[in-house]
C-alpha cells in the first residue's frame, strides 16, 4: 500500500465514527453553515498573483514542518499579506491538522478558505460547510468518476467552490464536469513524493479554459510561478514554503511584493 492508500483506509474509519458521533442535522443547524461563502475562484481570476497559502503542521514527506504557530496568528498574516485565499490542512494523523483550524481560521479572516482533505465521503462536504470552509479539495486520485460528480454537484448546492486535484492525464479525462470551478495539477507524485513542475507544464492544455487552472505542490520560488503563468495558471499553492519560516505572513508578504 501506498501513503495514499493507508490514508484513505484511515479516512474512511475516521469519518464513521465522526458520523456516528454528529449527526448531520446537528452539522447543519450550525451558526456557520448559513454564513454567505466567498469564492476562490472569482478572487483567483480577479488576482494577478494568484497565492493560495497553507497552514500546515506536518506531512508524511517531510514530518514536521512547524508545530509551534497558531492558526490565528497564521491566518491574520496571510490575509495582511494579500492572498488570494487560505488552504487549511484538517487531517490529523498525518498532516496534524484538525476542524478546529478550520473554524480559527475562519474567525480571524474574510478569505476564502479551502478545506484541504481526504474527501470520501458526503459527509465530510457538510462538515467543511459547517466548520466555515468556502471551498473543498476532490482528489481524482481517490474518487471514481461517478464520485467526484455526486461530491462537487453536492457541493455546489451548498454554495461551496470545488477545487479538483489531478496527477496524470487520465485523471483530468475523468474529472471534468461543470460542478468544478477550479483544476488542480498536483506537481507531487503521491505514490514516490518525487515532485515536477513538468506535470503541470504537460496537463495543462488538456485542462479547458471555463476553469481555473492551480499549480500545487513544489512551488517555492517566484521562478516556478513565473514558469507556469504563460500555461495559463492563475492559482498557486503555497504550503512548506511559508510555514517552513518563524512568520509565515511575514514571508508571504514578501513573496508577494517580489511577485508583483
Amino acid at each position: 500500500m501506498n501513503i495514499l492508500d493507508k490514508i484513505v483506509v484511515d479516512k474512511r474509519k475516521e469519518t464513521d465514527l465522526r458520523k456516528s458521533l454528529i449527526p448531520v442535522s446537528q452539522l447543519e443547524n450550525s451558526v456557520l453553515f448559513a454564513r454567505e461563502t466567498v469564492s476562490l475562484g472569482k478572487a483567483l481570476r480577479n488576482s494577478s498573483t494568484g497565492i493560495i497559502a497553507e497552514h500546515k503542521r506536518r506531512s508524511p514527506s517531510k514530518s514536521e514542518i512547524n508545530q509551534g504557530l497558531n492558526v490565528q496568528d497564521v491566518a491574520r498574516g496571510y490575509e495582511n499579506a494579500g492572498v488570494c485565499g487560505m488552504s487549511v490542512l484538517t487531517d490529523g494523523k498525518y498532516f496534524g491538522g484538525s476542524l478546529d483550524d478550520l473554524l480559527l481560521a475562519r474567525a480571524s479572516v474574510r478569505l476564502p478558505l479551502l478545506r484541504k482533505e481526504f474527501i470520501i465521503d458526503e459527509y465530510q462536504i457538510i462538515e467543511a460547510r459547517a466548520h466555515g470552509a468556502d471551498v473543498i479539495l476532490l482528489i481524482a486520485a481517490i474518487l471514481s468518476k461517478e464520485e467526484i460528480k455526486t461530491f462537487s454537484e453536492l457541493a455546489k448546492s451548498l454554495d461551496l467552490d470545488v477545487l479538483l486535484e489531478v496527477h496524470n492525464e487520465a485523471e483530468l479525462q475523468k474529472s471534468i464536469m461543470p460542478s468544478l470551478d477550479m483544476l488542480g495539477v498536483n506537481n507531487r507524485n503521491l505514490k514516490t513524493f518525487e515532485v515536477s513542475l513538468d506535470t503541470s507544464k504537460s496537463l495543462s492544455k488538456l485542462i479547458p479554459d471555463e476553469f481555473v487552472k492551480v499549480s500545487e505542490s513544489g512551488i517555492s520560488s517566484i521562478e516556478a510561478i513565473k514558469n507556469l503563468k504563460p500555461y495559463g495558471y492563475q492559482g498557486f499553492l503555497i504550503g512548506e514554503n511559508f510555514m517552513k519560516t518563524d512568520n509565515p505572513g511575514e514571508n508571504a508578504k514578501e513573496f508577494i511584493k517580489q511577485l508583483s
